[in-house]
């Protein structure tokens, strides 16, 4: 499906990013207000800031709890609403996301081997180093199958073929789990989570968002061509080889990192771009960093969602971007019914 180009200003282009920039800051600040402590604005200032003295406990809350669960909101977000633009300008295909080439599915078997052999019993980062090591894996998969030529409709069910491998896999390890308890641990991994992380967890991923993040923005130009056609694409110079190869690398690069640390977390990778693609005109290379920013709001968000809709017992992050999600998908569907049948 090609794009249609419909021409907007620069000025709103750039207007929609400070908004999205604007709204980023914001509910980072929120993020780290939301808790079952209350914490005025300026004592987090000072508590980040290293001049407050006055209680190591809110310290401990704010920079051990908070500000990592901010931080990979905000990473991972980014990388899903990112990676979620990238793939829908490659495949022409506006219900592209991050899972249709395998590399959550990959991440998350990675992750539940980890727990299934108990290696994150006796290592600490076992669970995020074998999801991406598994996204890298499946995104090689993935790349290997459909071919080095191969087109997006190949690159589509090659990775569809790998998911539901993954997917089995990981329903096996579910099926053949030593104890229920095992298998309990796995189920909620998979929900997706940012609770309990620390600062740990967001160096560790860090590099492989930023590495990914940087392949797929330099896709812009090619993007661009591509969604003119291909053809056209290549009598611009694009090398199709190269693009496909970076943009499966930045991919399991970014996305794969941030499943192996917070689960799998749905629908931010299809509806960030679909929110932002109005305030584009149609280029994918302008999309890129709006969408990036959309996702970084929309998990930020719901990730304060899950604390304050249910505090006793906090609501896994994958389940409500699931909920918030489906009634877009449909609202999606029915848009395309519609335009059909004029």
């Amino acid at each position: 499906m090609e794009s249609r180009r419909i021409p907007v200003p620069v000025t709103s282009y750039r207007l929609a990013i400070l908004l999205l920039l604007i709204a980023v800051m914001a509910l980072f600040v929120l993020s780290l207000l939301t808790g079952a402590v209350h914490l005025s604005p300026l004592r987090v200032l000072r508590v980040l800031a290293g001049s407050d003295e006055t209680g190591e406990a809110v310290a401990l809350v704010i920079r051990e709890i908070r500000l990592p669960r901010a931080l990979l909101a905000l990473l991972i977000g980014l990388t899903l609403g990112l990676s979620g633009a990238a793939l829908q300008g490659w495949l022409h295909n506006p219900l592209a996301e991050p899972g249709l080439i395998g590399v959550s599915g990959g991440a998350a078997l990675g992750a539940v081997m980890a727990l299934y052999y108990g290696l994150a019993a006796s290592f600490e980062f076992a669970v995020p180093l074998c999801g991406i090591a598994g996204a890298l894996v499946a995104a090689t998969s993935v790349y290997l199958l459909a071919g080095s030529k191969g087109s997006p409709l190949t690159l589509i069910l090659a990775g569809i073929a790998i998911s539901a491998f993954t997917g089995a896999l990981t329903s096996l390890a579910l099926n053949m789990s030593p104890n229920p308890f095992a298998a309990l641990e796995i189920v909620f991994w998979l929900m997706g989570s940012l609770a309990d992380r620390s600062m740990d967890h967001v160096r560790l991923v860090t590099p492989f968002i930023l590495l990914g993040g940087v392949l797929l923005l330099t896709l812009g130009r090619a993007l661009d061509a591509i969604s003119l056609g291909e053809d056209v694409a290549v009598s611009m110079g694009v090398d199709m080889k190269k693009t496909q190869i970076l943009l499966i690398a930045g991919t399991a690069l970014g996305v794969g990192a941030a499943t192996s640390v917070s689960g799998v977390i749905g629908f931010v990778g299809l509806v960030a771009p679909h929110f932002m693609r109005p305030f584009c005109g149609g280029r994918p290379s302008r999309l890129l960093l709006l969408a990036a920013l959309a996702g970084a709001c929309l998990l930020l968000g719901s990730d304060i969602l899950v604390r304050v809709v249910t505090p006793e017992r906090e609501m896994k992050l994958g389940v409500l971007t699931s909920l918030l999600g489906v009634p877009f998908f449909m609202m999606l569907i029915l848009n395309a019914r519609r335009r059909m049948m004029q």
